[in-house]
């Protein structure tokens, strides 16, 4: 198992204890009929990071958050407990070292369909490979 896919791993399982808005409707690929509000986790750039020494990479990821309900307000407090949820965790990834995990940032866009709020919340890992 690649680093990124160890990662991926840790991150659904916080995801689904620690954002019970959600109701452990946490997804990679999103079903046709999903029940909303939910979340997904997508966008994985692995970009290699090597030191003297070190085999390193650093794991660029994105949690986009959907809800249906009126305005801002239930997306913007999934987020919140999503960016909770993972920024500064310790995961254990077996064998690789998770060296941090830290939130950039949290946008919000209006979707298209005139119903949805979409929320994206970036993190960056860095993991010794």
């Amino acid at each position: 198992m690649s680093a990124d896919l160890a990662l991926q791993g840790a991150v659904v399982a916080a995801l689904k204890a620690g954002v019970p808005a959600v109701a452990g409707r946490v997804f990679d690929r999103v079903p046709p009929d999903a029940v909303f509000p939910y979340v997904n986790v997508a966008g994985w750039q692995v970009v290699r990071d090597d030191a003297e020494c070190i085999e390193a990479v650093e794991v660029y990821f994105d949690v986009h958050v959907w809800s249906r309900a009126v305005g801002r307000v239930e997306a913007s407090a999934i987020a919140t407990a999503v960016a909770r949820a993972l920024h500064r965790q310790e995961f254990d990834l077996t064998d690789y070292g998770l060296v941090s995990l830290i939130h950039r940032d949290t946008r919000f866009l209006a979707d298209p369909d005139g119903l949805t709020t979409h929320g994206v919340v970036n993190f960056r890992a860095q993991i010794d490979a």
